[in-house]
């Protein structure tokens, strides 16, 4: 069983927390590189690598993938201006999605060669964290062919809408970048944008669909707790390093 060093950084900007989880996949990569350099006989048996589970909150923000297209940005920047929203470019994989304030958005920089060295079942797992940890409210998640993310009725014409998005950047087979679950968001600032692309489908969060506030604390105790049953890991708790 592997550990994973878990840190909830509350709210903190979007640039500070992308730099707090690149420093942390650099140490990493450095890591790695110095033990695949020593001579396999005096290898120890580990590289030394760290994995984290990164929980925070951002102010109102846009970020757009690698294979992002700007025109699912459906405003200018004088209307981002007036929304309060800033807006980055990023090394992530997926097209557009929304940050913001109800939200837990989770970064795990995990060293899959001590998981499992397949991004796509990498990315199932997240998904299936998440299907756990909403089934913990009568939320029935799903897959959606062809997508990422958690889906509600994914099986029904005109009905599938997304409670959670992801996106994530894999180096030497360590990540970062991750996934937002929308727990009380304002829905409305996907409004002014094409979620991750996708433009007849809807977007969902736990508050709309259970018709209450829900505790987000509670949420990110059962989300860690999942957590560490789908990667079959000890998550326990860290230093907070980074400022907001």
């Amino acid at each position: 069983m592997q550990a994973i060093l878990f840190q909830d950084m509350g709210v903190v900007a979007y640039d500070a927390a992308w730099d707090y989880q690149e420093s942390l996949l650099q140490a990493n990569l450095q890591l790695k590189a110095q033990w695949y350099n020593m001579p396999e006989t005096s290898r120890p048996l580990s590289t030394g690598t760290v994995n984290h589970l990164l929980f925070c909150e951002h102010p109102h923000v846009y970020t757009i993938g690698k294979s992002g297209h700007m025109e699912n940005l459906l405003v200018n920047d004088t209307r981002l201006k007036e929304l309060n929203v800033s807006f980055f470019r990023t090394n992530r994989g997926g097209d557009i999605t929304y940050h913001g304030p109800g939200q837990v958005v989770g970064y795990p920089i995990l060293d899959l060669e001590l998981f499992v060295t397949d991004l796509g079942k990498y990315m199932r797992n997240l998904e299936e964290a998440i299907i756990r940890t909403i089934a913990h409210y009568g939320i029935i998640g799903g897959r959606f062919p062809g997508s990422t993310g958690v889906w509600l009725d994914s099986d029904i014409k005109g009905k599938a809408r997304k409670i959670c998005a992801m996106g994530v950047r894999c180096s030497r087979w360590v990540t970062m970048h991750g996934f937002a679950l929308n727990v009380n968001t304002d829905l409305r600032y996907f409004d002014y944008i094409v979620p991750c692309g996708i433009t007849d489908k809807s977007v969902t969060s736990m508050q709309k669909e259970l018709g209450y506030s829900v505790d987000e604390q509670e949420v990110k105790n059962l989300l860690k707790l999942e957590f560490g049953t789908v990667f079959n890991a000890e998550v326990v708790n860290g230093q907070l390093s980074v400022k907001a």
